[in-house]
C-alpha cells in the first residue's frame, strides 16, 4: 500500500481524477451546510424535522447510488473494452430502474409522512415541521435520481468535469432561492421550512435539465434516446441486476441501518438530534473525499480489469489503499479543529445542541482514517463486481454487529449519547479488519465483460 509514495505519476493521475467529484461534493455539501444553516435559524424543532425527513431521503438516495454504481461498473469495464452498445444498454437499465425505484419513495413519503416522522421522534414540533418540509422536497426525489444516473455513468468513463459545473451552478441558485422564499425577499411571502423545501426543489429540477442538455451536446458513447429508453437485451439487463441486486440491497440496508442508529441516539433527547444533524452536515465537508476517491477507483481499476489489465488493476488497488489513508489523517485534522467553528454558525441553537456536535466532530476526527481506508476497500471490491462481500462487510455487518450491540446499550443501559456514540465507533475497528482481509483475498480481480464477448458477437447500433 505504501508503493503510492513512490509513484507519483500514479498521485498525479488520482488526484486528477479524484478533484473534481471532491468539488462537485464540497460545493452540494457546502449548500446543504447553507441550508443547515439558515434552518437552525428557525430553531431546534426546524433543524430536528428536516434531519428526521433526511434519514428517509438517504435510504431512497443511498439505493438509487447503489444501482447507479454498479451500472457505472459495468459501463466503465465495456468502455475498456470498447463496447458501446452494452454501454446504452447499461444506462438505460440504471435510468429505467433509478426511476421505478424512486416513484415509489416519493408516494410513500407523500402519503406516510407523518408514520414516518413518528418512527424517529414523538415531538409534536418537530413532526409539523418535518411533515411541512417533506411534503414539497419529495418532488425532487425523481430529479435527483436522474442526474444521479448521469453523473455516475460521465464518471466511469473520466468525465468528472461536467458533473462539477453543473452542480455548481445548481447549488447557487439553491443559496439565493433559500434566501428569497424562506425569508420572503423580491416580493415572495416568507415561506420558512417550506421555502427551504421549494428552493431544494428548484435546484434539482434545474440540475437535472442541464445534465440532460449535457448529455444531448456530448457525444458519450453511453447515452441513448428517450424513445430507445427500453430497449435493453436481456442479457445485459440480467448482468448487471444481477451485480445491482447485492449493492442496491447494501446501500438500502445500510442507509435504514443508519436512520436506525439515529433513532437510537434520538432517545436522548431533541438536543441530541439537533447536534447530532450538526455534527452530520460538517462532517459531510470532509467526507466529500469519499466521492473523490470512488471516481479514482472506477477508472484507475474497474477500466483497467475491462481491459483485461488485472495486474495494472491489482497495482493501482492497493496504492489507492494507502493514498487514501494519507489523504484521510489531513482531512481528519482539519474536522477536528472545524468543531470550533460550531458556535459561530450556529447561535440560535440552544448552547446543549452545540456542544453535542462539538464532542461528535472531535471524535469523528479521530475515527476518520478508518472510515477511508472501509470505504476505499468497499471501492475496490465493488469495482471488480465482488457485490457478495460489499453487502456481507457494509449492512451485512451494520445489522448482524452494530445495531444490536448498541440496541442493547441504547435500551438497556443509562449510557449518555457520547458513550453511545463511542461504542458504535470502536466497533468500526472490527470492521477494517474484516475489509482488510476481503481485499486481500483479491476475489474482486475479474473482468466482467469477458463472459459477454464470448456470449454474444458485437451488434452495430
Amino acid at each position: 500500500m505504501s508503493a503510492f509514495w513512490h509513484d507519483h505519476e500514479f498521485m498525479k493521475t488520482t488526484l486528477r481524477l479524484a478533484i473534481p467529484l471532491m468539488l462537485q461534493q464540497l460545493v452540494s455539501v457546502s449548500v446543504n451546510l447553507v441550508d443547515n444553516l439558515m434552518i437552525g435559524w428557525l430553531g431546534d424543532a426546524a433543524i430536528s424535522g428536516v434531519a428526521a425527513v433526511s434519514r428517509y431521503y438517504m435510504i431512497a438516495m443511498f439505493g438509487i447510488n447503489g444501482l447507479a454504481a454498479a451500472g457505472s461498473v459495468f459501463i466503465a469495464q465495456f468502455y475498456g473494452a470498447g463496447k458501446e452498445q452494452q454501454m446504452q444498454e447499461t444506462f438505460r437499465t440504471m435510468l429505467v430502474y433509478a426511476l421505478g425505484a424512486m416513484a415509489l419513495f416519493t408516494v410513500l413519503a407523500l402519503c406516510l409522512a407523518d408514520p414516518i416522522l413518528r418512527f424517529f421522534t414523538s415531538e409534536a414540533e418537530v413532526i409539523a415541521q418535518g411533515r411541512a418540509y417533506v411534503h414539497i422536497s419529495a418532488w425532487s426525489f425523481l430529479p435527483a435520481a436522474v442526474t444521479i444516473c448521469i453523473y455516475n455513468a460521465m464518471r466511469s468513463i473520466g468525465e468528472t468535469g461536467i458533473p462539477l459545473r453543473t452542480s455548481v451552478l445548481a447549488v447557487g441558485v439553491n443559496c439565493v432561492l433559500n434566501y428569497v422564499f424562506m425569508f420572503g425577499r423580491l416580493g415572495f411571502p416568507a415561506m420558512a421550512i417550506r421555502g427551504a423545501a421549494l428552493a431544494t426543489l428548484c435546484a434539482r429540477l434545474l440540475e437535472m435539465a442541464l445534465a440532460l442538455r449535457a448529455l444531448q451536446k456530448n457525444s458519450f458513447p453511453f447515452a441513448t434516446r428517450i424513445s430507445h429508453l427500453f430497449h435493453i437485451s436481456d442479457d445485459v439487463r440480467r448482468r448487471v441486476l444481477s451485480k445491482a441486486a447485492p449493492l442496491v440491497t447494501n446501500e438500502i440496508l445500510w442507509s435504514a441501518g443508519m436512520a436506525v442508529l439515529f433513532k437510537f441516539y434520538a432517545t436522548r433527547g431533541g438536543e441530541v438530534m439537533s447536534g447530532y444533524s450538526v455534527s452530520a452536515t460538517v462532517s459531510d465537508l470532509f467526507y466529500s473525499l469519499y466521492g473523490g476517491m470512488a471516481a479514482a477507483t472506477t477508472v484507475l481499476v474497474s477500466q483497467n480489469l475491462g481491459a483485461d489489465r488485472l495486474e495494472q488493476a491489482r497495482e493501482n488497488g492497493y496504492k489507492l489503499m494507502g493514498f487514501s489513508a494519507a489523504l484521510a489523517v489531513v482531512f481528519g485534522i482539519m474536522m477536528y479543529f472545524s468543531a470550533d467553528l460550531v458556535p459561530l454558525l450556529y447561535r440560535n441553537l440552544s448552547v446543549q445542541s452545540q456542544q453535542i456536535a462539538m464532542t461528535y466532530l472531535h471524535v469523528q476526527a479521530f475515527m476518520f482514517w478508518i472510515y477511508m481506508e472501509i470505504t476505499e476497500c468497499y471501492f475496490i471490491l465493488r469495482a471488480g463486481g465482488d457485490m457478495k462481500h460489499t453487502l456481507m462487510m457494509d449492512s451485512g455487518y451494520t445489522w448482524a454487529a452494530l445495531l444490536p450491540v448498541l440496541g442493547i446499550v441504547t435500551y438497556a443501559t443509562d449510557f449518555d449519547y457520547l458513550e453511545i456514540y463511542l461504542v458504535s465507533q470502536v466497533m468500526d475497528l472490527i470492521k477494517l479488519l474484516f475489509a482488510w482481509h476481503q481485499v486481500r483475498k483479491e476475489h474482486w480481480l475479474v473482468n466482467l465483460t469477458a463472459q459477454q464477448n464470448a456470449d454474444r458477437p458485437e451488434q452495430n447500433v
